[in-house]
C-alpha cells in the first residue's frame, strides 16, 4: 500500500490496557491492529521494546501567536510539541489581539493551517467587554469559551472575580466554559501587605502566599455553585491546591460530568521548595504551592477527581522572567517536556502508563468532543507517539526547541524519551529530525455532542 506504515512488535497503551501487537497506518488513519502481514505496507518500523501511546492532546497552551511572537509562535512551539510527543494542542485566547470575536478566531485557525506541525484548536475569549456577543453566538461548534490569560490585558477580566458577568455567562452559554479560578480581591490584598513589607522586590517564595490557597478555593467554590445553579458546563483550568480537589467528584464517568478540572504537569513535579533554586523561572499563576498540595493533586488525578493533564505552556524571554517579583512575568514553557515529566513519575511508581494515557490522550478528546483522536482505534487519525522507557538524556540548552530558548527543567535528566511522533499518519518527528512537509489539521468537535 502506498502512503502506508507498519509499526511492528510494539507495546500499545490504550483504553486502560497494554497489549503487544503490530499497528498499520494507511492514508493518515489507523488501518489495523494485530498480527499484520508486513508485505502490504510500504514503510516499516520495528518498535520492539518500545511503547506506542495515542498522541498527547495538550488542552492548554499559550503559543503567543499573533502578538508577542518573539516569545513563541505557532510554528516554533508546535515543533517543540511534536518533539515531546504532543500531536494536538488547544491554544488560549490571550494573544494580541485577544481572541474576542469570530473573525480573530478564524484568522488564528488560518494561520495555524499554514505553519503548525501539530493539530490545533483555539478557545474563544470571553470577558466583560464581549459577554453580550458571546451569549448570542451558538458556541456549540467551538471547543470552549475561556477567560484564561485575559487578566494580563487589564484588571477585571477574570470571570471568577466578576459575579454579574459570570451569572450571565453561565445562564446563557451553550458551550464549555473554561475559566481561570482565582479571586483578584484576595490577591490584591495580599500583594498590598507584602509590598508594604518588602517593597517591589518581594522574595519569590511568597508567591504562593500572595496567590494563595484561599484565592483559588473561593473562586473555584463560587464558580461551581453558580454552574450547578444554571446547569452550565464548567471546566476549571490548572488546579493548584489540594483543598480544591474536594470540590470535584469521581462518582460519575467523565461523559456525564458537568463540572471538570485539570492539573498542569508542573504542579505534579515542582513544589514550594523549588523556588529556592529556580526562583521566578517557576512563577506561574495560579502559583505552585506546597509539597502536600503536589501529592494531593496527584492522588486526586489517580482517583479521577481531576480529569486532564495539561502543560499551561507559556513562554517568556528570560529577561522578562528574571525581574523583581512584581515585574517578573508569570508562566513558563513546558510543552516539549510534559510527557517526559509524567513518564518519570511513572518510573518512580507514582502513576501507571494507562492512567497517563487516559489523562493526556483519551480524556482531552472525550471532554472537548474531539472527533477521531485520543484513542488508538481503527479508523481514527494516526496520531501516535512512540516512547523508549529505557533511554537516559538530559535537558540542555541545545536540546530546547522553545523559541524563548530556556526551560525550568534545564539540566534535568529523564530516563524516558520520545523517539517517533506521527501526526495524521505522517512521521513528523524521529530521533531529533523533523519532516515539515505536512501540517496539522484543525480539531473538529463531534456534531452529535450535546453539552446542555
Amino acid at each position: 500500500m502506498k502512503n502506508s506504515t507498519l509499526i511492528k512488535n510494539a507495546h500499545i497503551v490504550n483504553n486502560h490496557q497494554i497489549i503487544q501487537a503490530d499497528l498499520g497506518i494507511q492514508n493518515g488513519k489507523i488501518s489495523e491492529i494485530g498480527n499484520i502481514n508486513e508485505s502490504l505496507y510500504e514503510n516499516k518500523i520495528d518498535a520492539k521494546g518500545k511503547y506506542i501511546l495515542p498522541g498527547v492532546i495538550d488542552a492548554q497552551v499559550h503559543f503567543r501567536d499573533p502578538g508577542p511572537t518573539y516569545k513563541g509562535d505557532l510554528y516554533t512551539e508546535s515543533k517543540a510539541a511534536v518533539a515531546g510527543g504532543v500531536t494536538s494542542f488547544i491554544d488560549m485566547p490571550n494573544t494580541l489581539p485577544n481572541v474576542l470575536d469570530m473573525h480573530i478566531l478564524n484568522e488564528k485557525y488560518k494561520r495555524a493551517s499554514e505553519v503548525a506541525l501539530a493539530n490545533y484548536g483555539f478557545f474563544l475569549g470571553v470577558n466583560a467587554d464581549n459577554i453580550d456577543e458571546v451569549i448570542q453566538l451558538d458556541t456549540r461548534h467551538l471547543l470552549a469559551v475561556s477567560d484564561d490569560g485575559l487578566y494580563f490585558t487589564k484588571k477585571g477580566n477574570l470571570i471568577a472575580d466578576n459575579p454579574i458577568i459570570m451569572e450571565k455567562l453561565f445562564a446563557n452559554c451553550k458551550s464549555i466554559i473554561a475559566i481561570h479560578a482565582e479571586k483578584e480581591a484576595i490577591i490584591e490584598a495580599n500583594e498590598k501587605a507584602y509590598r508594604e513589607k518588602y517593597g517591589e522586590d518581594v522574595p519569590i517564595q511568597y508567591h504562593p502566599h500572595i496567590r494563595s490557597e484561599k484565592a483559588c478555593f473561593e473562586a473555584t467554590k463560587n464558580a461551581i455553585a453558580l454552574a450547578k445553579k444554571h446547569n452550565a458546563r464548567l471546566h476549571i483550568l490548572h488546579l493548584t491546591t489540594g483543598k480544591e480537589t474536594n470540590l470535584f467528584t469521581n462518582e460519575i464517568p467523565l461523559e456525564k460530568k458537568k463540572i471538570t478540572t485539570e492539573v498542569a504537569v508542573q504542579n505534579l513535579w515542582f513544589s514550594e521548595k523549588d523556588y529556592e533554586h529556580l526562583g521566578t523561572r517557576i512563577k506561574w499563576n495560579p502559583a505552585i504551592k506546597t509539597e502536600n498540595d503536589r501529592q494531593t493533586l496527584l492522588k486526586a488525578l489517580i482517583e479521577d477527581k481531576i480529569d486532564l493533564i495539561t502543560t499551561d505552556h507559556a513562554p517568556h524571554s528570560l529577561e522578562e522572567k528574571e525581574q523583581t517579583y512584581f515585574k517578573s512575568m508569570s508562566g513558563a514553557p513546558m510543552v516539549q517536556h510534559g510527557l517526559n515529566v509524567m513518564l518519570e513519575l511513572y518510573k518512580q511508581g507514582s502513576i501507571s502508563l494507562e492512567k497517563i494515557v487516559e489523562k493526556m490522550c483519551h480524556n482531552p478528546a472525550k471532554l472537548y468532543h474531539i472527533e477521531k483522536r485520543g484513542y488508538i482505534k481503527e479508523g481514527n487519525y494516526a496520531d501516535l507517539t512512540i516512547v523508549d522507557l529505557a533511554a537516559n538524556w538530559q535537558v540542555t540548552k541545545e536540546s530546547i526547541l522553545y523559541k524563548c530558548g530556556w526551560s525550568p527543567l534545564e539540566n534535568t535528566t529523564f530516563t524516558t524519551q520520545v523517539t517517533h511522533t506521527f501526526v495524521n499518519g505522517n512521521l513528523v518527528y524521529h530521533h531529533g529530525s523533523f519532516n515539515e512537509l505536512h501540517k496539522g489539521k484543525a480539531l473538529v468537535v463531534e456534531q452529535n455532542s450535546s453539552l446542555k
